[in-house]
C-alpha cells in the first residue's frame, strides 16, 4: 500500500490548524526569527518505524526551507536510543511542527510495531493478520498504512468497496441466505461477499448460498477448527472478535485463512519517539 502525498498532506494540514490555530504563542514569544537549530528525532524504545513522510509533511508545510534528512529507512526495525530523522533550520519552525510530526510518528510506528508483533506470531501457520474500520476517524488511511508496514493486509477500507454482512444486517434481513441473496442481486459480479457467522448452523446457511468469505465471529479455538473442517475449502475463512496476543497462535491453529484484530489501531499504544533540539 502506498500513501497518496494529498492524503498525508489533508491529515497533516487539519492536525496543523488544531494545533497552531493563530500561532505558537510560546515559540513566538521566547525564540528569535533568525535563531537556528538542528534537532534530531530518536527512538526511546525498540519497535519498527512508520510514517516518516508524515513526519517530514509537517516539517515541510510549516517551513519549506527547513533541511530534513532521514537516517532510517520506513519500515525498518531500531534499536533504543536509534536516531531516525534530523531536521536543520529556523529553531521557531522546528518547534512549532514538533509535536505534530511526532504525533504522527509515534501513533504509526506504534500500528507497524503491534502489528508485527502479531504476524511473527503466527509465522509458522496460514493465517494472515489482517486489520479492521476499527481506526481513528479522518485517519484510516494513515493507519491502514501502518498496518502494512508492519507485515499486516488490509481488509476492506470503508462500507463502499467489499460486502461484509454483519448480524445487525443478518437480523434485518431475516437469515443468512437473505442476506446473502438480497446482498448478490445488488452487487456487481466481480465483488465477494463475505457473511458473520456466529454458529455452525449459520456456516451451513453462508455455504448453501455460496458465500464468498466467512468469518467466524467470537469463536473458541475448538469451534472454530470445527468450522474449518466443515468448509473444508469451499470458502475462505476469517476468526475476529476479542484476539490478543495469548490467544493468537491458538486460533492460527484452527486452519483459517485469516485473523482480523481490531486492536491493530482502536487502542495502540504510540511508540516512544523525541525530538530533542540544539541551537545552531
Amino acid at each position: 500500500m502506498v500513501l497518496d502525498a494529498r492524503v498525508i498532506e489533508r491529515a497533516v494540514r487539519l492536525a496543523l490548524e488544531e494545533d497552531i490555530g493563530h500561532g505558537d504563542i510560546t515559540t513566538n514569544s521566547i525564540v528569535p526569527t533568525d535563531k537556528h537549530g538542528h534537532a534530531v528525532l530518536w527512538a526511546k524504545e525498540p519497535g519498527f518505524i512508520a510514517g516518516l513522510d508524515v513526519a517530514e509533511m509537517a516539517f515541510r508545510i510549516v517551513d519549506p526551507t527547513l533541511t530534513i534528512t532521514r537516517i532510517i529507512k520506513e519500515g525498518e526495525q531500531v534499536a533504543k536510543g536509534q536516531t531516525l530523522m534530523e531536521v536543520s533550520g529556523s529553531a521557531r519552525s522546528i518547534l512549532t511542527a514538533e509535536r505534530i510530526a511526532l504525533n504522527f510518528l509515534q501513533r504509526l510506528s506504534g500500528i507497524a510495531t503491534r502489528t508485527a508483533k502479531f504476524v511473527d506470531l503466527v509465522r509458522y501457520y496460514n493465517a494472515k493478520i489482517v486489520d479492521t474500520r476499527k481506526t481513528t476517524p479522518g485517519l484510516r488511511a494513515l493507519e491502514k498504512y501502518a498496518v502494512v508496514v508492519g507485515g499486516g493486509r488490509n481488509h476492506r477500507f470503508g462500507l463502499f468497496d467489499a460486502v461484509l454482512i454483519k448480524d445487525n444486517h443478518i437480523e434485518i434481513a431475516g437469515g443468512v441466505k437473505q442476506a446473502v441473496m438480497a446482498a448478490r442481486q445488488q452487487i456487481p459480479h466481480t465483488m465477494r461477499i463475505e457473511v458473520e457467522c456466529e454458529s455452525l448452523e449459520q456456516i451451513d446457511e453462508a455455504l448453501e448460498v455460496k458465500a464468498d468469505i466467512i468469518m467466524l465471529d467470537n469463536m473458541t479455538p475448538e469451534m472454530m477448527r470445527e468450522a474449518v473442517e466443515k468448509i473444508a475449502g469451499r470458502a475462505l475463512t476469517e476468526a475476529s472478535g476479542g484476539v490478543t496476543e495469548e490467544t493468537i497462535v491458538d486460533t492460527a491453529k484452527s486452519g483459517v485463512d485469516y485473523i482480523s484484530i481490531g486492536a491493530l489501531t482502536h487502542s495502540i499504544k504510540a511508540l516512544d519517539i523525541s525530538l530533542d533540539i540544539e541551537a545552531k
